[in-house]
């Protein structure tokens, strides 16, 4: 893998969060681009991968706002399905060097409990209630101020990667088996279901990976697909 394409991957997840640089594991799941492609190769440190690329990683060497922290914790809840715990915090420190260290939730944020009811204070508070909604109940949330007991129902959708011939479709529905059933009928060839992305947002989810591959489209929501585009879309199991 050449040093520029991976910058210019770099710079494409950047643009695509509103300026904001992907940590390492983002990356890796977004463009299937492994650690021993650039690692020991063109940088030794992600976070020098980032300063070619013409960002500035923020390290959290210096006090920063608590929204600051919540917000690095939401993410990584999202991205998870579920509320970390100690034994995913210290790997994703290590591997990306905007990510706060166990240490540095602790002491500003609070035990795992408190910190649990500060993150669903912060999420219900920002309308991210599918993230409020994978966050432990416990007696936190009488210290993070919460006194919502009730979290709202996430009715979750889906956007799903079908495959017929060498096309591959995808699309969005609240019951990816019946869909494919019925593709399959009109289809003269088989159509399987590769992969499926549960989502609270299924038209957005749906409508980011019609821009991401914008440039494979042949007719209406069916794409020619590379495989590293196809391990992308299989690397995200919520969104």
């Amino acid at each position: 893998m050449k040093r520029e394409q991976i910058l210019a991957e770099i710079r494409r997840l950047a643009r695509e969060s509103d300026g904001k640089p992907p940590g390492q594991e983002r990356f890796t799941s977004e463009t299937g681009i492994r650690k021993a492609e650039w690692y020991g190769r063109h940088w030794g440190r992600w976070s020098d991968a980032l300063k070619a690329a013409g960002f500035e990683p923020n390290r959290f060497n210096s006090a920063t706002p608590d929204d600051a922290l919540l917000t690095k914790l939401a993410d990584f809840t999202r991205e998870l399905g579920h509320f970390p715990v100690g034994a995913e915090l210290r790997p994703k420190a290590r591997t990306d060097p905007t990510f706060p260290d166990d240490s540095t939730l602790h002491t500003r944020l609070g035990n795992k409990t408190t910190r649990a009811a500060k993150l669903r204070a912060f999420c219900l508070d920002r309308g991210m209630d599918q993230v409020a909604a994978l966050c432990p109940p416990g007696r936190g949330d009488a210290e993070a101020g919460n006194t919502a007991t009730k979290i709202p129902v996430i009715e979750l959708g889906s956007v799903y990667l079908l495959k017929s011939a060498r096309f591959h479709k995808i699309g969005r529905s609240n019951a990816v088996g019946r869909r494919e059933y019925e593709l399959a009928i009109q289809l003269p060839d088989k159509a399987r279901v590769v992969h499926v992305i549960k989502t609270d947002d299924p038209a957005g989810i749906e409508a980011y990976w019609h821009r991401r591959f914008a440039d494979r489209r042949k007719n209406g929501e069916w794409f020619e697909l590379s495989a590293a585009d196809i391990v992308a879309f299989r690397r995200r199991k919520f969104m």
